[in-house]
């Protein structure tokens, strides 16, 4: 949706849902820059950075941190487009659910229940869907910045494209092509590490392989990303059981389509599988609830 043109300075929001909140902060790691994204953005509405507080806008940019978790979210969020002319989600949980969003494979029928019981001491005060879900998923997101956190980088090009009206030049590379560029061994080749570099988009620098780990996904599948050859080369070339797979996908952005194929064919997440003993999230439920 394009934003007007003027000399009034753009309101700009930052709000969050379910999420740790370290996307917000790479706002705050922008240091001097913020003063320069000051001339011509207006931050009308960013809790965790202000006092002085806009919640219901109206906006002209507004940031959503986190994935979409109770029903009061819901509500929340529709009521903040109908206010946004162009709406960006920021970070895994919100682009892909994040974390929380591996509560899905425990189903509807009671499945949640033992995840709740499982992870807060009384359960009963704790108002929740059945799933973490995308805000994609519930209303219509005009852009998106993957990661986990997001990427300054990534934000300064959006902010300075909005600000002057051209399409954001945003990375859609696999992080294989960060390790390749910067001279990194493959860790899978050298050290039969499992990596998801191949699939996933590039944004941070090919951080863990840099480190002779792995990559996690944070910035989630790539365009026409192919995890299921992926999750082969695991099985055939790394040995590694299904459990195995499944765990290695089902991490930070387990929900996004690319991914959440791979883990329902392995058997669903660790501690949520077909397999899973009785009275375990995921024994005997339905997985890949929407």
């Amino acid at each position: 949706m394009a934003i007007p043109k003027g000399d009034k300075p753009m309101r700009v929001g930052v709000v969050k849902f379910a999420s740790c909140d370290g996307c917000q902060l790479s706002f705050l790691d922008l240091g001097p820059a913020l003063l320069d994204i000051g001339v011509r953005f207006s931050i009308v509405e960013f809790g965790e950075a202000s006092s002085h507080r806009s919640p219901d806008g109206p906006f002209d940019v507004l940031f959503v941190e986190g994935s979409i978790s109770t029903e009061e979210q819901l509500r929340h969020i529709r009521h903040l487009r109908d206010r946004t002319l162009l709406l960006v989600t920021i970070g895994a949980c919100a682009t892909s659910g994040g974390i929380q969003a591996l509560r899905a494979w425990a189903g509807n029928d009671g499945g949640i229940a033992g995840v709740v019981g499982a992870v807060y001491a009384t359960p009963e005060f704790v108002d929740t869907l059945a799933t973490a879900t995308p805000v994609a998923d519930h209303v219509q997101v005009d852009a998106e910045l993957r990661g986990c956190p997001i990427d300054t980088r990534q934000l300064v090009e959006l902010l300075t494209a909005t600000a002057i009206g051209r399409r954001p030049q945003l990375p859609s590379e696999a992080v294989c092509v960060e390790c390749k560029r910067a001279g990194k061994v493959c860790v899978m080749v050298s050290r039969g590490e499992p990596c998801l570099g191949p699939i996933i988009s590039s944004g941070c620098g090919a951080l863990c392989p840099g480190m002779a780990r792995g990559c996690y996904g944070c910035f989630g599948p790539r365009e026409s990303a192919n995890g299921a050859s992926l999750a082969e080369w695991y099985r055939g070339s790394l040995g590694l059981t299904e459990e195995h797979v499944a765990a290695r996908f089902a991490g930070f952005t387990a929900w996004a389509p690319e991914l959440r194929e791979v883990i329902d064919a392995a058997g669903g997440p660790p501690g949520m599988r077909a397999s899973a003993p009785a009275g375990q999230p995921g024994a005997g439920q339905e997985r890949g609830v929407a």
